[in-house]
């Protein structure tokens, strides 16, 4: 038989389209055609292929031949074709069962001995691959990860002459062994952290309601360390959230196994550009917004960032996702993260240290603190400063409280929401926030007392109902009170 046809994955966002590898032996020279929209990295597969059949102890067919990866308007990307290319040459020139392939997909990259190299995106095509009912012939590496689907049938291969034997029904491929719970992820303590009352408690409230914080505070004052200790106090990762959080890490290279149900945090330096926060390319990769899905983005040094880099995170802090729009085609990822910001009060950092060593003028700090749009600040629902400890303060002070204790509060609260509303107080629509957060009779006439003093938007009015809406759950409240509102009031001030 001179055509056979295999069934593999492309990759375009976090979905992956089916792609029919196709492969004619016809006359004439011998010549080896790729068509179907491949990128530089699938036209190289036609050297790896050659030498992997070779080197496996197939013949390679001195014939002509084409072969085609349908649908021909998808851009095809990467390494992954090498392995269903081989066997759609090896079938079609009668060196492999064809009717052997109906039942599988496969996606691998192929070294020139004709071992399997582990690919990205195993996870995300697995996931597709699941609709379709057919068994997928991944990698080993690749397929241990891949494992991590539920109720997914996946093979692990080594090489191309394994694939060979298990077409042939001679040797059997092994299912990867799933992957086993571990113990709790090694999040760092809350204990670590000495003083800092106020901003433990916004820590706290941040992540039992799923919200955005800023602290501002001169250097040393511990804003990074609480940043890097939220993860350890949010509630475990459910089953759906870890594995789209690991589908997306495995678009950027092999997910790390030891990664799985760890929740992600992501802290770029200022320097970031743009698409580095939100993806893109050429053929567009998640960025650090996507990246951080499920988990926490701490972006320190916040007015360092440049603005126009820090203007593409206002929508995918309303919506949960972004969509990477070029010429040719579009990607959308999900991007639902906790954003985490910290800032210096002023240019030189020192802005009401005890030591009064700030020389920045009043027009040199408000000039640095614009660097922060109105829009952008108006997104962030909780803001609190981390003042200098007093050295004597410092010394005295005990260990803080420990993660476990502060998450265990958190993960109550977070029940709560789910129980009542299906999702966490920080992702409540406006008809939502009017039936679950609507305050007592002393909260509303306190709330309206702060919209005229403070001068607040119609957005941060409805910050200020769910971020009192998350301390009443703390609380174990049913209704909001006005001691919940002005405690979510106090969390506004750095607005102005």
């Amino acid at each position: 038989m001179s055509l056979a046809v295999v069934h593999s994955r492309a990759l375009t966002g976090l979905d992956a389209p089916a792609v029919s590898v196709e492969c004619h032996l016809g006359g004439g020279l011998p010549q080896f055609n790729l068509v179907g929209l491949p990128d530089t990295e699938v036209k190289e597969a036609r050297d790896r292929v050659r030498a992997a059949i070779t080197q496996s102890g197939f013949d390679f067919p001195a014939r002509r031949i084409t072969v085609n990866l349908a649908p021909a308007d998808l851009p095809k990307e990467s390494g992954r074709f090498d392995l269903p290319i081989a066997l759609a040459v090896l079938a079609a020139s009668g060196q492999l069962p064809v009717e052997a392939l109906k039942d599988y997909e496969f996606a691998g990259e192929l070294a020139l001995t004709g071992e399997l190299r582990p690919i990205r995106g195993a996870l995300a095509m697995l996931l597709a691959c699941r609709r379709e009912g057919r068994t997928f012939v991944l990698p080993e590496a690749s397929a241990r990860e891949a494992a991590l689907v539920q109720g997914a049938r996946v093979l692990a291969a080594k090489s191309l002459l394994a694939v060979a034997a298990h077409l042939f029904g001679r040797e059997r491929l092994p299912r990867p062994e799933p992957l086993e719970a571990g113990s709790e992820p090694p999040y760092p303590d809350l204990a670590d952290v000495k003083g800092q009352a106020a901003a433990r408690r916004a820590l706290e409230v941040a992540a039992a309601g799923g919200h955005s914080l800023l602290m501002s505070g001169p250097p040393g004052t511990g804003k990074s360390m609480l940043a890097a200790r939220l993860p350890g106090i949010l509630p475990p990762m459910t089953d759906a959230e870890a594995l789209e959080t690991a589908a997306i890490q495995s678009l950027t290279g092999p997910f790390r196994l030891e990664r799985w149900r760890v929740r992600p945090y992501r802290a770029p330096h200022h320097s970031a550009s743009g698409v580095a926060l939100v993806g893109g390319g050429g053929n567009p990769r998640p960025g650090e917004v996507s990246l951080a899905h499920n988990g926490v983005l701490f972006l320190d040094e916040l007015p360092e960032f440049d603005r126009k880099a820090l203007e593409v995170l206002r929508e995918p802090l309303e919506s949960g996702h972004i969509t990477i729009s070029r010429a040719a085609h579009s990607a959308d990822y999900p991007a639902r993260f906790q954003l985490v910001a910290a800032m210096n009060p002023c240019p030189c950092g020192w802005l009401g240290h005890p030591s009064g060593k700030c020389r920045c003028s009043p027009d040199q700090v408000a000039r640095y603190r614009g660097r922060i749009s109105g829009p952008l600040l108006d997104r962030i629902d909780l803001m609190v400063e981390v003042p200098a400890l007093p050295e004597a303060d410092l010394l005295a002070a005990s260990p803080g409280e420990p993660s476990a204790a502060v998450r265990a509060r958190v993960v109550a609260a977070r029940k709560r929401q789910l129980a009542r509303q299906g999702k966490p107080n920080a992702q409540l629509a406006v008809r939502e926030i009017d039936h679950h957060c609507r305050p007592d009779p002393q909260g509303e006439l306190l709330l309206k007392q702060a919209i005229a003093r403070l001068n607040l938007s119609a957005r941060a009015y409805h910050r200020i109902l769910k971020v009192a809406r998350t301390i009443a759950d703390l609380a174990g409240a049913e209704t909001v009170a006005a001691a919940h509102i002005a405690e979510a009031i106090q969390y506004r001030r750095l607005a102005g």
